[in-house]
């Protein structure tokens, strides 16, 4: 199944673990390359999926079980960074892919990224983390109230929405409007997402990362940084901290543009990451 979302993307879906896996991509047999999403979905790289395409890449930009448009629901178990990338590797074996995957992350999507590298889940040739988490900057004050279950549990449903909404209306920056914040916010409509996305919150803690810097620090494989310099949670001099210690690392610094730079300067970060992944 796929539907047609525009700039010769599509939606499609493939199962794993007997749910429905949704993921943005373009079908063509050139070398893939993994789009992971954190607190958002996968739309935050809707953006520079046509432009990777165009430029010769597979882009291939799913939602996390039971986030966007997939199907299942996370746990607090099931939702920790470890977990989730052990679920990116089942994902990219039901795809069928096999050899080097290059890999980009956003948010928490990043540590999945870094964990994918760390650990050897993937063959990753190179990382790129855009606005990523780093070190010991996460959970964000405004999601780490949600890991009290108390809290958790007493939030209703338009709460939350109204959270979000908040939320992505402050990270797209500039690039807001009413129709992009409701198009971006839609997904948490479901109670199952909004659920599944209470979980993540709740998985959510700094040792995933911190526990992986021995590790990068050794690294040899390039890694690229894409910072919206205007972030106030995931700040430019953690991108700045991890670039003058983590071997092989390039920063690419986006002004004016806050968490979700994908939407304010879609082309500049789009021609980064085709310089990074075609010189791979």
């Amino acid at each position: 199944m796929s539907e047609t979302t525009g700039m010769d993307v599509l939606r499609a879906e493939v199962q794993v673990d007997g749910e429905t896996a949704s993921y943005l991509t373009a079908e063509r047999d050139d070398p893939a390359v993994l789009l992971l999403h954190g607190t958002y979905w996968s739309r935050v790289w809707l953006p520079v999926v046509g432009r990777l395409a165009k430029a010769g890449l597979r882009p291939l930009a799913v939602d996390l079980p039971g986030l966007g448009r997939s199907g299942g629901e996370l746990t607090v178990e099931t939702a920790t960074v470890p977990a989730l990338a052990e679920w990116v590797a089942r994902f990219a074996s039901a795809l069928g892919l096999s050899g080097p995957i290059a890999v980009a992350g956003h948010d928490i999507g990043g540590a999945v990224a870094q964990h994918l590298l760390v650990h050897d889940l993937l063959e990753v040739p190179g990382l790129a983390l855009v606005n990523s988490v780093l070190y010991d900057s996460w959970p964000a004050p405004h999601v780490a109230r949600f890991r009290d279950p108390e809290v958790a549990a007493a939030t209703t449903g338009e709460e939350l929405l109204a959270a979000r909404r908040r939320a992505v209306a402050a990270a797209l920056a500039g690039a807001a409007t009413e129709d992009l914040i409701a198009d971006y916010v839609d997904p948490w409509t479901d109670p199952r997402v909004r659920r599944s996305w209470l979980a993540m919150a709740g998985a959510a803690e700094s040792r995933y990362t911190l526990d992986l810097v021995p590790a990068l620090r050794r690294s040899t494989k390039p890694k690229l940084l894409i910072w919206g310099e205007d972030d106030g949670f995931e700040r430019v001099e953690y991108a700045e901290k991890f670039a003058g210690e983590i071997p092989r690392t390039t920063l690419v610094r986006i002004p004016e543009a806050d968490h979700i730079p994908t939407e304010n300067a879609p082309g500049r970060i789009a021609d980064a990451l085709i310089d990074f992944f075609t010189a791979r």
